[in-house]
């Protein structure tokens, strides 16, 4: 059977690994094309677009791709009619695979679509839920997902957070404070000239800064070599700067899930444009944005965003952890507790194979 796929971010790409993987240990007859990138590549789909070229961050650089984003969905629809491609897999990526669906379903005959990981309607506004009403299977990772898509009369497919079958709590911990700016140009470039202020305000600390490419530095007109007590890594997976650590602060997204899941506390930030920011004040929903706060309704990271996200306050919020280690460490045992579950990605494999 062939399958399409569509993801835009680390993350997506992340989760979409797991899932091929997991697929072709049960059917190695099961095969993969599309918008991925490494992470899938190596667990075997046929990338026809990397994700590094599709990648946005906020409502003006969304608007501005537009178009360019818009032809490719043409041309991805082509590559499935030609291979005759009758299952179609999203994965994340909102903003693009909303319309991908959309237009894929008016173009192509006798399609299967499953999103998996859908937008988070319940952030962005219930009104999206129209559009997702109509795509053939929704698979959420979320528990409270569950009650909101039953809410509004859809039913979907849940059996856990696939991370959970990833990441194991880590014991082992270190004396450094790790700083994680995101793996896009903007979120580079807003967050971690920040990140830099509090490594020069806190000469008795010793910082790892993990990047996603080494190269991602040239986003930012810093001399980082004036930072003694900095260490920069790239290859280092995340289990491994965690050991080396005590708390983090990171930018919001699913690292902060990961941090949890690994048993890190820690501090989210998050800065945008101006215009984005404005616009996402008055869309957005929730009071926390960060998904382990969201999973127990409570901040257990602090979440410093906008305004916010400057050095001062992000010292105080590591302060306080520093104060209260054993508190945080019960909040995130928590978190764990409420996503348990076992096996989780192999069941999720199984439905897009066999349909339930």
């Amino acid at each position: 059977m062939k399958y399409f796929v569509s993801t835009g971010e680390i993350s997506g790409d992340l989760h979409l690994s797991y899932l091929v993987n997991a697929m072709n240990k049960i059917d190695n007859n099961a095969s993969f094309f599309g918008v991925a990138g490494k992470h899938s590549k190596k667990a075997g789909v046929t990338v026809i677009q990397d994700i590094d070229e599709l990648a946005v961050m906020g409502f003006w650089e969304a608007l501005k791709k537009y178009k360019f984003l818009k032809n490719k969905i043409y041309e991805y629809i082509e590559f499935i009619k030609k291979e005759e491609i009758k299952k179609v897999i999203l994965v994340d990526y909102g903003g693009f695979n909303l319309k991908f669906m959309e237009l894929l379903q008016k173009h192509v005959e006798d399609i299967e679509i499953y999103y998996y990981i859908p937008p988070k309607v319940w952030v962005w506004g219930e009104k999206r839920v129209e559009k997702l009403r109509h795509v053939d299977h929704i698979v959420v990772i979320f528990p409270w997902e569950v009650d909101f898509y039953k809410k509004h009369g859809i039913d979907v497919v849940y059996y856990g957070n696939p991370f959970l079958d990833i990441y194991k709590r880590i014991d082992q911990r270190g004396e450094k404070i790790l700083l994680l700016p995101g793996s896009r140009k903007k979120e580079v470039q807003n967050l971690l000239p920040v990140m830099l202020e509090v490594v020069e305000k806190s000469a008795n600390e010793n910082f790892i800064l993990k990047l996603a490419k080494m190269e991602h530095l040239k986003w930012v007109d810093l001399d980082i070599s004036r930072y003694k007590n900095l260490e920069i890594v790239d290859n280092s997976s995340l289990g491994d700067v965690v050991k080396r650590s005590k708390y983090a602060i990171a930018a919001s997204g699913t690292v902060i899930l990961e941090l949890a899941l690994l048993g890190l506390p820690g501090v989210v930030i998050y800065k945008i444009d101006r215009l984005s920011g404005l616009i996402g004040k008055y869309i957005l929903k929730l009071k926390y944005v960060s998904l382990p706060n969201l999973a127990l309704d409570r901040e257990v990271y602090r979440e410093l965003l906008q305004g916010d996200c400057n050095r001062d306050k992000i010292l105080e919020a590591i302060q306080n952890i520093e104060d209260n280690r054993e508190y945080f460490e019960e909040q995130i045992g928590e978190i764990i507790e409420k996503l348990g579950g076992n096996n989780i990605i192999e069941k999720y494999a199984k439905f897009f194979l066999e349909g339930k």
